[in-house]
């Protein structure tokens, strides 16, 4: 009988910074390993990071921790965050910041976005140390102090992610102790699963300030030789690590209708409980507590306890709670009917340190990895078991190998997290659902286009860097789920559901291996920019006869959403023989280049695809504030405008063509010099030619007759730049007066519409309003006179100063006008190499670098999201003055005194010994706050417990120079009882003094 899984939680993201491992592929790896991933300081690293050198030196102080590099850095500007303000954060919020940033991303999801699912927000962070440095400091005044209060306390954070991220479901604070982010992990399903979100992130941290290790205290928790031991025999407690941890939930029905990355398991089934008070102290776990609530979430994943195959424990290495714990799941799982010897058991803490709020999450990222790539690590540094574990009939047992984990059905896994105080949390796991094979898809071609963006430049040379180490990489050989690279149309798709930041790339490439070569070598193929503030204005130029070529539709229908629909469309508005041949010539290369060169036919050409351009770069989201049009081209710039109805435009088109057609032949020349100085030229020369393009300050083309034209050609020498044009025809010149009565026949025929943009007008060199209604008139002085594009860019240009302009069509040209002009040129499908469908898409690319707001989901999303490295945080580093390390107090310097003086000072500064009588009444009475107190006064029964016990025993050591054992202290729970252990130890210490 197959399970509902109407209930099962997809896990969709993770992000974790751990201690010992740059990222999460190299921590696992180094937990695959059975390494040990803490670090012991040495004192001078200490000293400097803050901690009271009388610490550092008391010889209880183990300086061994899991350190958490670069703690101190925050990538404030992404977060749009204040220096000073990042300064008062706690270290936890800020990394709890980026490390929820990376989780949504890795799930798929852009931060801030509003496409983003109703997202709540469950956050945990451990006490702030950087709250207590500020206040040690002495320099938090009242004001100051709400601040530190705002960015320190926990009450702050969940709502503060919200905030930050653009998250709309509800932010509630989780705070239980070390359990907390796994107890997190249970109120977010129940969120999920009641309605109250679609999608929750979960996030907690626990790092310390400044990170040093801890003080042993004989009985405590902390481990006296710095190794943390879960299970081992030699285990003498814990070592305290840095860290945070985030995942991602959805509704695994949700991942199924909707396209996202694949998960990294399934949550079957979650429980919470308390101990209550049937243990022996408030900080002393319960074998019940803990049987129960493994219990409760096994039965609510609705699974057989025998299907379960790994147990991430607790297990802090303490010689108290790993029996206890060890009991406490034998019993569970075993009364449940898992088999003797059938669950691995995996213990976190060895290998990082105890992460403290952040352990759970972090416990719970390893088993998904665990189920995910069917591998069962180690415990790291385990040697030989505990004997006090009770292995009789236990189904546990403590891997000292990696071991392949072969199941006969799905790989299933538990997650226990107990905290300080008894709020226990259980999760069951299951490996992701297998996912059938996705559909070779063939290659585009016009290749992919892959578009990263960051903060600033540096952290955009870090993600190009680290997305082509990630694309370049091969499968690891212990990886059961991976094939290696994802294919280059996914990765696309999933760099465009990540947040559009300033810094931009856009990378075009056939396949994987010219995408890492892209990346890497920032050159052919890539192009970046700068997206500050609101968009640039775009104008749209239509370029005019003479940059037809055939099949130059191609590339714009390889790589422009929605071109080739519109080409059909304008199409279809020609006669059906012009259309045919029109149809012929932009779609086949081989098409005969004297036949387009026709008028006739190159006329009605250039509109169809400029016009389809057009249409399409509009629905990609280019808005254009103007436009503006080389002779043919103001025709396609009146008719996007509004001004032409699309059929009549194709009719005026045709009609112009065939006039001009008719017209006598003739020629053009380009000169690289100003009107002035060729018409003086042609004069000079005695040659009939007119003006009949001013382009740019030192560019005009001159036409007339074509025997005038080489004669000019000629006589000029090299006097100035000059190359004849490839025309048939002297458009804008005398010659060109036999087409205007069929030109104003065909344009009488108009029906009269306003335009709704800016134009800039050939004849004149300025501002067509929107609004306008061009006449027929127009149209004859239009094809009549000369092209004054130079003064028509310049126009725009002031009007629009730093404007884009797009060159709409087939070639350059208009590019190095629009430059000349102070506008910032890209054209659409420059033909300049031999893949003119990726210079297509280049293009596009470039236009979003500069931050144009193109729909890049259009553009770049038929690929399926997939998991990509996120966000290369690596901010600048942040203290407060009110936090930061102050130099040690030096030592005085002691005055040299005869040996006999000195020794009898220290005699009167000693005194008489200490009554141990009076001292322990006296520790009792400011641990317990009791005063009136006899040998009878029992401590547990005055308040007392298991961790005051440890403080007062180290006091005892302070105060006496003795080790107290905790044991015998726990026994004698009596102040008559323990003055006597003190007693006995002060006698046996003075007799082994005088032997």
């Amino acid at each position: 009988m197959s399970r509902d899984r109407s209930l099962d939680i997809a896990v969709t993201g993770i992000a974790a910074r751990f201690p010992g491992a740059p990222d999460l592929a190299e921590w696992w790896d180094a937990v695959l390993a059975g390494q040990v991933l803490t670090r012991r300081y040495e004192r001078a690293e200490l000293i400097d990071a803050g901690v009271d050198p009388r610490l550092v030196e008391d010889p209880d102080h183990v300086p061994v921790h899991g350190h958490l590099a670069d703690a101190d850095r925050f990538e404030n500007a992404l977060f749009r965050v204040s220096p000073r303000e990042a300064e008062m954060m706690d270290p936890q919020h800020r990394l709890m910041l980026e490390t929820a940033w990376a989780a949504l991303e890795d799930a798929g999801c852009a931060p801030r976005s509003a496409d983003l699912p109703t997202t709540a927000v469950f956050a945990t962070a451990s006490s702030s140390g950087y709250l207590r440095s500020m206040v040690a400091s002495g320099r938090l005044d009242p004001l100051t102090l709400e601040d530190a209060l705002h960015g320190t306390e926990p009450d702050f954070m969940a709502s503060l992610i919200s905030y930050k991220l653009g998250l709309t479901g509800p932010a509630i604070a989780v705070q239980t102790a070390c359990s907390s982010s796994l107890v997190a992990v249970h109120l977010a399903v129940q969120a999920l699963l009641n309605g109250d979100c679609d999608q929750a992130l979960v996030v907690g941290a626990g790092i310390a300030h400044p990170q040093h290790g801890h003080l042993h205290v004989a009985g405590g928790i902390h481990s006296a030789t710095g190794d943390c031991r879960p299970f081992d025999a030699d285990a003498d407690g814990v070592v305290s690590g840095s860290g945070v941890a985030a995942v991602v939930l959805r509704r695994l029905t949700d991942t199924e209708e909707e396209p996202g990355p694949d998960p990294y398991g399934v949550l079957l089934g979650t429980a919470v409980n308390n101990d209550g008070s049937a243990k022996a102290g408030y900080y002393a776990p319960s074998v019940d507590g803990q049987e129960s609530v493994i219990r409760a979430a096994v039965t609510a994943a609705d699974v057989p306890a025998d299907s379960i195959g790994y147990l991430e424990a607790h297990a802090t290495g303490t010689r108290v709670g790993d029996p206890i714990e060890w009991a406490a799941a034998s019993a569970a799982y075993a009364g449940l009917g898992a088999p003797s010897g059938s669950i691995a058991v995996g213990a976190l803490k060895a290998t990082t340190g105890h992460l403290d709020n952040a352990a759970g999450v972090a416990s719970l990222i390893k088993t998904l990895l665990v189920v995910k790539e069917g591998v069962i690590p180690p415990v790291a540094g385990f040697r030989r078991l505990n004997p006090l574990l009770d292995t009789e009939g236990s189904p546990l047992y403590v891997p000292d190998r990696p071991v392949e984990w072969n199941a006969s059905g799905p790989r299933r896994a538990g997650v226990s997290s107990f905290g300080v105080g008894g709020t226990n949390a259980h999760v069951i796991v299951e490996q992701p659902p297998v996912q059938p094979p996705r559909p070779a898809r063939e290659p585009r071609e016009a290749g992919e286009l892959l578009l990263l963006s960051a903060q600033d430049d540096a952290a955009l040379d870090r993600a190009a860097s680290r997305l082509a180490a990630h694309l370049g990489q091969r499968p690891s050989p212990s990886a059961r789920s991976g094939a290696g690279a994802p294919a280059l149309g996914d990765v696309a798709s999933t760099l465009v559901r990540r947040a559009a930041l300033p810094a931009r790339l856009a990378v075009t490439a056939r396949d994987t291996a010219e995408a890492v070569e892209r990346l890497r070598a920032g050159r052919q193929g890539s192009v970046r920019g700068t997206a500050a503030g609101a968009p640039a204005p775009v104008v749209l130029l239509f370029p005019g006869q003479g940059t037809q070529r055939p099949g130059m539709a191609l590339p714009l229908r390889a790589a422009l959403p929605g071109f080739g629909a519109a080409l059909e469309e304008c199409l279809a508005a020609f006669p059906a023989d012009i259309a045919d041949e029109v149809r012929a010539a932009l779609l086949d290369t081989g098409f005969p280049a004297e036949r387009l060169a026709a008028t006739s036919l190159a006329q009605p050409a250039l509109f169809a695809v400029e016009y389809a351009a057009a249409r399409a770069l509009r629905a990609l989201g280019i808005g254009p504030v103007a436009l503006a049009g080389h002779s043919l081209g103001e025709i396609t710039a009146i008719a996007v405008a509004g001004g032409l109805e699309l059929a009549d435009a194709a009719r005026l088109v045709v009609a112009r063509g065939r006039a001009m057609a008719d017209c006598p032949t003739g020629a053009m020349a380009a000169l690289e010099c100003d009107p002035a100085t060729a018409l003086a030229l042609a004069g000079e020369a005695g040659c009939a030619l007119e003006l009949a393009a001013h382009n740019a300050p030192e560019s005009c083309v001159l036409a007339g007759a074509r025997d005038e034209v080489e004669r000019f050609l000629a006589r000029i020498g090299d006097r100035v730049h000059a190359r004849p044009l490839r025309t048939s025809h002297a458009f804008h010149s005398a010659l060109i007066e036999p087409a205007l009565p069929a030109l104003a026949a065909a344009a009488e025929g108009l029906a009269p519409r306003r335009t709704t943009l800016p134009i800039a007008v050939n004849r004149t060199g300025g501002i067509l309003p929107a609004g306008s209604t061009p006449t027929a008139r127009d149209y004859v002085d239009q094809a009549r006179g000369t092209v004054r594009f130079a003064d028509a860019l310049a126009a725009l240009a002031r009007r629009h100063p730093g404007a884009v302009a797009v060159e709409v069509g087939p070639g350059r040209a208009l590019s190095a006008m629009a430059a000349a002009a102070g506008l910032t040129p890209v054209p659409l499908s420059p033909d300049r190499t031999e893949r003119p469908a990726e210079e297509v898409l280049a293009a596009l690319g470039t236009l979003w670098t500069l931050g144009q707001p193109l729909s890049t989901g259009a553009l770049c999303a038929h690929g399926e999201p997939v998991h990509l490295p996120g966000y290369p945080f690596a901010g600048p580093r942040w203290t407060a003055p009110e936090a930061a390390a102050r130099p040690a107090a030096p030592r005085p310097a002691e005055a040299a005194v005869p040996a006999g003086v000195a020794a009898e000072a220290a005699d009167e500064r000693q005194g008489p010994p200490a009554d141990p009588a009076q001292v322990l009444a006296g520790l009792w009475a400011d641990l317990l706050g009791h005063t009136e107190l006899t040998d009878g006064s029992d401590f547990f029964a005055l308040g007392g417990d298991s961790l005051l016990t440890t403080h007062l025993a180290r006091r005892i050591k302070l105060e006496l120079g003795v080790k107290v054992p905790i044991r015998e202290m726990f026994l004698a729970r009596t102040l008559g009882s323990q003055r006597e252990i003190v007693r006995g130890l002060l006698a046996e210490r003075d007799t082994v003094s005088v032997s």
